[in-house]
């Protein structure tokens, strides 16, 4: 029996909430203090970083949609809300090896989406981006596409098509960010 396929997608949902939640610093960073934790690396570093966690999301979401067997859609599962104890359904040992690959993948992306999406801000609070106030906003629809999914109990595929389309806008926006840093 496949575990519970929310136990993959949430978190992959919560690491595409800490690249959105760039949009706060925006609004924060004129609040900043002398005591506040930096970045250890550099702007161009951190944003790159954090472009590939974006493309590695957007690859986890992908997965996720060609295996709807586990995660995406087919059967019982598919239109259940979101909450914990959604039992997938039987599966061969392939199909329970990608699961736990999976699980891996989402792991790592978890713990890289929210250090680097910290250094970002970081870097925008120093001074070493300077992007108008559109591309945190775009930052800010996103973080709201994902509110929805937990305020609305969305189901298992919406919430797998819903983060896929957040993974690929996200991923845009942060090419966006590298455009403007100061030379």
């Amino acid at each position: 029996m496949a575990p519970d396929p929310f136990t993959a997608v949430l978190p992959a949902l919560a690491a595409l909430g800490a690249i959105a939640s760039i949009a706060t610093i925006n609004w924060t960073a004129q609040e900043r203090t002398p005591e506040r934790s930096r970045a250890r690396r550099k702007a161009g570093t951190a944003l790159r970083d954090l472009e590939t966690c974006c493309l590695g999301l957007q690859e986890i979401f992908r997965r996720f949609q060609r295996n709807p067997r586990l995660f995406a859609g087919e059967g019982a599962p598919a239109s259940s809300p979101l909450k914990f104890g959604v039992h997938g359904p039987r599966v061969a040992t392939d199909s329970a090896r990608l699961f736990q690959q999976l699980i891996n993948d989402v792991a790592s992306m978890l713990v890289l989406a929210s250090q680097n999406a910290f250094d970002v801000m970081s870097a925008v609070e120093d001074g070493e981006i300077n992007a108008p106030e559109e591309v945190f906003f775009g930052f800010g629809e996103q973080q709201e596409r994902l509110n929805k999914l937990i305020q609305m109990r969305a189901t298992l595929k919406a919430s797998v098509d819903t983060g896929a389309e957040v993974a690929l806008r996200l991923t845009e926006l942060v090419r966006e960010l590298k455009k403007h840093r100061p030379d």
